[in-house]
């Protein structure tokens, strides 16, 4: 549905995108992370023809956004860093504004809008001023007035920052929703939490590069540091463990020993058996692997770039 090869921008001698390549399946969920400054929203401005790029092939539901860029517009939907909607107008005004831009017609919009309210969970406040919503509720409806002209592609730049935990939980399942509808969403964000939720593929972007590409179950392998920590009863049961193990570093105050480990089903039957040979009995064990902030604080610079 959406996609890219050598897509380039630069501002004068800064290159913010070097060359990135996309691919973006019909109907998934693709998060773009990387730091402040890596050029997500750039990428984004760019696929939704806000900006030209320099050079690169891209293809956004089938049209390029440099010739064709209305029928872009068409088939897209875009929900900003920042939120658009108007804090003097109620919500049920906003998402008729859109259906005016949209050219629905009276009844079309009217249906439309009371389609987006009920969806979003915004019927009882419909008839308030904006001014008078919470944050969650502001960025509900800012993705329901992006949603007004039934896009095939949404591309939500940002959309829970700043949003309390409870919201963010709301807004997440608000994009399974839509993916479930057959939407494709095209996904920035921080919170890396947020991407293994929600994304089918996450793509890592830092100094204009895509640096790493693959499931949340992928990148998670490309760091080093899984392992089980085993728990014993009595220090005996614990050296007799690390013998057997090959493991030289032990905690004796907490009888704890870690065993480097990916926390397989395969890894964790071949450490019983090991143990079982010893006839060492384990008190408890918890399996540590590695999440996506170890990802992106291994495949990232240290300082965000400029």
């Amino acid at each position: 549905m959406i996609t890219a090869t050598g897509l380039r921008k630069a501002y004068g001698d800064h290159t913010v995108l070097d060359g990135i390549d996309l691919d973006v399946p019909a109907g998934s969920v693709f998060a773009l992370l990387g730091p402040n400054g890596a050029g997500k929203t750039t990428a984004v401005q760019i696929l939704t023809t806000l900006k030209s790029a320099d050079a690169g092939e891209i293809r956004v539901g089938g049209h390029d956004p440099a010739t064709e860029p209305d029928a872009v517009r068409a088939a897209i939907g875009v929900t900003g860093q920042f939120s658009a909607v108007d804090a003097l107008l109620t919500g049920r005004e906003n998402l008729l504004l859109m259906a005016d831009l949209h050219h629905l017609g009276r009844r079309a919009g009217r249906r439309r809008a009371d389609e987006l309210l009920v969806q979003f969970d915004l019927v009882d406040a419909a008839g308030k001023q904006v001014a008078a919503y919470s944050g969650g509720m502001k960025r509900r409806l800012d993705i329901a007035m992006g949603l007004v002209g039934d896009p095939r592609i949404v591309f939500l730049d940002e959309p829970t920052t700043g949003l309390d935990p409870r919201s963010r939980q709301a807004m997440w399942q608000t994009v399974r929703s839509l993916v479930a509808g057959g939407v494709t969403i095209f996904l920035t964000t921080q919170y890396l939490e947020e991407a293994d939720q929600l994304a089918d593929k996450i793509a890592v972007l830092d100094g204009g590069r895509i640096v790493a590409e693959g499931t949340a179950e992928q990148l998670k392998q490309l760091v080093p540091g899984g392992h089980v920590t085993l728990r014993f009863a009595e220090v005996q049961a614990l050296r007799l463990a690390a013998t057997a193990l090959d493991v030289t570093e032990v905690d004796a105050d907490q009888l704890t020993l870690d065993v480097p480990g990916d926390g397989s089903v395969r890894s964790l039957r071949a450490l019983f058996a090991t143990l079982d040979d010893a006839r060492v009995e384990v008190d408890s064990l918890t399996v540590h692997t590695p999440d996506l902030d170890d990802v992106f604080l291994a495949l990232t610079e240290k300082e965000p770039a400029s």
